[in-house]
């Protein structure tokens, strides 16, 4: 990568986290808006050694470092004893990668590999940025916060996780390809061997999958079936080959253990059966669908619950329980399906909550502080 001088003002920002769909998307998301606005712009992604953003992107068209990193393991705390040799050492690359590309500034979207970015920049007083999505507050943001420059953040009332005087309510940043929408309603349901005629089901269990929900899934096949409903079916990969068996008897079921193209997905969709990780839902809100979220319960702090009860509470979507998935979620999605007015209501009541410019705003804010940051210094 060819790397340029002060002189020429060109600005080099690092982008760091991953992990999940939740936050590699808006990462992207934010980089191209960064783009748009500063085409001579240089980025560079830093994320975790064999996670989902070292294929994701690349395929977006971006370099990205991988470090040797790992999160807390919460279900096997032996698994933890290697954490800390993890950390240290990434520290060290991430002072090598500092030391070649001279950021100006660097973005965090969470993931582990967001961590040891952000507090280097903030070590050396380089101007660094949190975006903060979901509704609880991860700990790392919240022990970032503090010397952040600046915290976006997905929703309001977050003045109890960061600095009231570094908040900026912005919204969750949404993928380009689902916000410029290019499909009509049939054109999406073609799109996925579906017929024009009957009511379609989306289930997205997340960029990783959620057993529980596809096990309720796999279960009830038959009485979608029965229902004349079809489905879009994203299994994610554990234990696909097992949905994808279950389902390959159905003509009204399409699976795939990862959907691209979601505008189409979104597009063809009635209702939608999402875990509630702030993505997910920024996206939903945005295309004004009615949902029902079931919040992954070993999410950090429980933040997934705190992201569906925000809507729920203002009937804008209907939320069950990880543990009573199995007794109630496909009653629930077969019955609101059967209520017209239920399903408007949804429709109506979430658009409220959608933020189309999020990345924009983002990347504006950004790009006004760290070149007013290069001509004073």
């Amino acid at each position: 990568m060819k790397h340029s001088t002060l002189n020429n003002n060109n600005i080099r920002i690092i982008i760091a986290g991953g992990g999940t769909g939740g936050h590699i998307f808006p990462a992207i998301a934010v980089a191209q808006a960064i783009q748009q606005l500063r085409p001579n712009a240089e980025l560079l992604f830093i994320g975790a050694t064999g996670k989902m953003e070292m294929e994701k992107v690349p395929q977006a068209g971006y370099k990205i470092i991988g470090l040797t990193i790992a999160g807390f393991n919460r279900a096997n705390i032996l698994k933890n004893i290697s954490l800390p040799f993890k950390l240290v050492k990434s520290f060290f690359q991430v002072r090598s990668i500092f030391k070649k590309f001279k950021p100006n500034a660097v973005f965090g979207v969470g993931g582990y590999s967001s961590f040891p970015v952000l507090k280097y920049a903030q070590t050396l007083g380089i101007p660094n940025f949190i975006h903060e999505s979901n509704a609880f507050a991860g700990k790392s943001n919240q022990w970032l916060g503090k010397n952040a420059t600046m915290v976006f953040t997905g929703t309001k009332g977050m003045e109890v996780f960061f600095p009231i005087d570094k908040i900026m309510v912005t919204g969750n940043p949404v993928r380009k390809n689902i916000v410029e929408e290019g499909y009509s309603k049939e054109n999406a349901l073609l799109n996925f061997g579906l017929s024009l005629s009957k009511k379609t089901v989306l289930i997205i269990g997340g960029s990783l999958g959620a057993a529980s929900i596809n096990k309720a899934i796999m279960k009830n096949l038959s009485l979608f079936f029965e229902g004349n409903i079809q489905l879009i079916w994203q299994t994610g990969k554990p234990n696909a080959s097992e949905y994808e068996k279950a389902a390959e008897s159905y003509t009204n079921v399409y699976t795939n253990t990862f959907i691209d193209d979601m505008s189409a997905a979104y597009t063809a969709a009635d209702i939608v059966i999402s875990r509630s990780g702030a993505m997910a839902v920024a996206e939903i809100c945005l295309k004004g669908k009615a949902c029902v979220f079931v919040p992954y319960p070993h999410a950090a702090e429980d933040h997934q619950t705190f992201n569906a009860k925000l809507l729920v509470n203002d009937e804008a979507a209907l939320m069950v329980k990880d543990s009573e998935v199995n007794e109630k979620l496909v009653p629930l999605v077969l019955d609101t399906l059967k209520d017209e007015p239920c399903l408007r209501k949804l429709q109506t009541n979430i658009k409220t909550f959608s933020i189309m410019n999020a990345d924009q705003v983002i990347a504006q804010k950004m790009i006004e502080i760290v070149e007013s940051n290069i001509k004073t210094n």
